[in-house]
């Protein structure tokens, strides 16, 4: 009976310890976009651009304010499934693509908020805007990299 014990024991740590080290491989790879710096500022302009659209004339929260969180919102999800598609060159590129035209659009809405005086704070205008066009150019040249280097990417 001991030695059944034994066995049944050392069994159940060996599935534990596969069980914690495949939790640990998924985490690694639902974790990794994070470090993209795209990944990071797109991040932290959802937060920053959710919280000036609930400041909207209340009119323009549920118009534009509802698009350009949309939009900007969708420059993110766009990174994070490019990501996850990133073994295929052509898909990753595709998404990354589709970030940037998101973020594109976002721009139009925000300086559509400006022109329309439904954004009257000129200096958060010019943050979010200055931070969203260094972010256009970052995923272009991410862009780029990909599609001359994707070969050399390692997983």
């Amino acid at each position: 009976m001991d030695t059944i014990d034994t066995i049944a024991s050392t069994a159940t740590k060996a599935s534990i310890e596969t069980t914690a080290t495949k939790a640990s491989i998924v985490s690694t790879f639902i974790m990794s976009y994070k470090k993209l710096q795209i990944g990071q500022l797109s991040r932290t302009l959802v937060i920053d651009i959710h919280e000036m659209s609930l400041k909207l004339p209340s009119f323009e929260r549920f118009e534009v304010g509802s698009q350009i969180r949309r939009s900007i919102k969708s420059v993110k999800s766009n990174i994070v499934e490019s990501y996850g598609r990133r073994r295929y060159k052509k898909e990753y590129i595709r998404f990354i693509i589709f970030a940037l035209s998101s973020n594109d659009e976002t721009i139009d809405h925000l300086e559509t908020l400006l022109e329309t005086k439904s954004m009257k704070n000129e200096k958060l205008y010019a943050d979010l805007h200055q931070r969203l066009n260094i972010l256009g150019i970052k995923i272009n040249n991410f862009s780029k990299s990909i599609e001359k280097h994707h070969d050399k990417f390692e997983e």
